[in-house]
């Protein structure tokens, strides 16, 4: 898939596509589904560079979405193909997911600043064991 957006800002680019039960009744799709594509796209770039969720969680450590800011920009129709894009930075314990979703000849769909805390055994923590997994995904 060939974007017309400069890809190389981002950290990682998954493919995805619109399923029909993700439509509203004017044929595009509902507002919240666009939350769970980028929760997705968080949760395989996890996997990708070795984070298990349920392992961090055995472990005492839960990484929780503090803040969602979301502007809809366009709208995704019906089988659609798109891709999930993902930059990550680093503010003091908190990690700050960029996520754009882009269609396919390069029009961006929505984009949105995820705000990620690290919990560990309940309390806040500055999550230092995650930033050494991210270190060179970190703009």
């Amino acid at each position: 898939m060939k974007l017309q957006k400069d890809t190389k800002k981002y950290c990682f680019i998954m493919e995805m596509e619109v399923r029909d039960y993700e439509l509203d009744c004017e044929q595009i799709v509902n507002n919240a589904n666009y939350l769970h594509y980028m929760e997705h796209t968080r949760h395989k770039f996890c996997e990708d560079v070795g984070l298990s969720f349920i392992e961090m969680h055995n472990s005492g450590i839960d990484a929780v979405v503090r803040k969602i800011e979301i502007e809809y920009l366009s709208s995704l129709r019906g089988s659609e193909r798109f891709m999930s894009c993902i930059q990550l930075e680093r503010k003091g314990p908190r990690f700050i997911f960029y996520q754009d979703i882009i269609k396919h000849n390069g029009e961006v769909v929505t984009q949105a600043v995820v705000t990620i805390v690290i919990l560990k055994d309940g309390k806040l923590s500055r999550g230092d064991e995650l930033a050494q997994v991210f270190a060179k995904y970190i703009k």
